[in-house]
């Protein structure tokens, strides 16, 4: 991993002792999950839309990338139940690419006192900051980063039952959960893991994962380590023996059989007009050569990523919970989904795949809960490998260029 992305994170630490958030927000999830509203069913949302242009291949496109419908339901003081409907680029069309229709929430909570509770059903385990923490009006930039896009494969739900809690006499929250695991016929070139989540469609119970966190929270500090450890093949021994036959490999199975590791710490500080979050983490599969082998996706043996943003609100005024904000961010993004590649012939680097973003713009706030956005993402990478571009590349291609800038406008509300 670069040495430059380590100094990020040290000199924020020692740079940023007068950073702020934005403005906490309250949402018909928020009450619910708090346990603030009486029993009956709360009705909420968020949804997003952007502009985007794209320097290298001269083209703009506008998307309603998201709109989520959350619907919540408190049967009395102990279960509640938490469930979300999105729909993805606004519509789906049957025998046409794009557009998702997905459950991203449905679960029931059971507070089990007054620290503690247990979830069950589909839920997103608590790993990193935007995994949980993923409204438009939260982040800053129209995209969410890259980092937890695809090393951190957000936002990641899975079926499962989680238990959370804090300690009585330490400011420490916990979390650990049991869910389904990933599956590595899903996993691609250029993406990483991400396609291999089931996200609550048939499921493989045949290869499970365990998650767990540790939040420390002082004042207007906070940190966090988490992780997540599980099997990658859903088939039967013998299926996923006779997918290894060819190479002699073989693919080991079973409940943590060709496991994912997955590591993750990040800090988040704020106090008067300034903000500062910086995350790393790194995502380990030992067998990648054998997943390669029955599946030819060129997965890699470790990916990383890191990001580091600081922020601020040139509208801050003290003790004015509803005032207007407009927030001025930097954030820089690096990460390597090809930062270890089992040997030929079961790997292949691809340089195209470490990448370093800047990311700078403006988030207007008229109010918590809306947000307008303009940013900047200006990218480099590394060059093409030869050896994935083929023999005869499509002669009205464009030639790969190792920069690019994506210019973004757009607006985004939750309730």
């Amino acid at each position: 991993m670069q040495a430059k992305t380590f100094t990020l994170f040290i000199l924020a630490l020692f740079t940023c002792s007068a950073l702020h958030a934005q403005q906490k927000l309250v949402t018909s999830e928020d009450s619910l999950n708090n346990n603030l509203t009486k029993s009956g069913t709360s009705i909420g949302g968020y949804g997003n839309a952007f502009y985007q242009r794209n320097k290298n291949l001269g083209t703009s496109k506008l998307d309603l990338e998201r709109f989520v419908l959350f619907t919540g339901h408190k049967f009395n003081e102990k279960i509640s139940f938490f469930g979300e409907l999105e729909v993805e680029d606004a519509k789906v069309t049957g025998g046409e690419s794009g557009g998702e229709i997905a459950i991203e929430q449905a679960y029931l909570k059971f507070n089990l006192n007054a620290n503690q509770y247990i979830v069950a059903g589909l839920f997103l385990p608590r790993i990193g900051i935007l995994n949980e923490n993923h409204l438009p009006n939260t982040f800053n930039g129209n995209e969410r980063n890259y980092v937890e896009t695809f090393i951190l494969p957000s936002t990641w739900r899975e079926l499962g039952v989680g238990f959370y809690g804090r300690l009585n006499r330490l400011p420490v929250n916990y979390s650990v959960g049991v869910v389904n695991g990933l599956s590595s016929q899903g996993f691609s070139h250029g993406t990483g893991i991400r396609d291999g989540r089931f996200e609550g469609r048939n499921a493989s119970a045949n290869n499970i994962a365990v998650t767990a966190s540790l939040q420390f929270y002082q004042g207007n500090f906070k940190a966090q380590v988490s992780g997540y450890y599980g099997g990658t093949i859903s088939s039967s021994k013998r299926r996923a023996d006779s997918l290894g036959t060819s190479s002699g490999l073989g693919l080991p199975s079973g409940a943590f059989g060709t496991p994912v590791a997955i590591g993750e710490g990040d800090i988040q500080y704020a106090s008067g007009g300034f903000s500062f979050k910086a995350l790393a983490s790194l995502v380990s599969i030992p067998d990648a050569d054998k997943i390669n082998a029955a599946y030819e996706n060129n997965t890699a043996k470790t990916s990383y990523g890191a990001y580091a943003e600081v922020a601020y609100d040139i509208l801050y005024k003290n003790n004015q919970p509803a005032r207007p904000q407009f927030i001025v961010f930097l954030r820089d993004e690096r990460f390597d989904l090809n930062y270890r590649v089992p040997p030929a012939p079961y790997g292949i680097s691809d340089g195209t795949l470490s990448q370093n973003h800047i990311v700078t713009g403006v988030s207007y706030l008229p109010m918590p809960n809306v947000v307008i956005k303009a940013d900047v993402r200006l990218i480099k990478t590394g060059s093409q490998n030869p050896a994935l571009t083929g023999a005869n590349p499509n002669p009205a291609a464009l030639p790969y260029q190792t920069s690019n800038n994506l210019i973004n406008l757009g607006i985004g509300f939750s309730f």
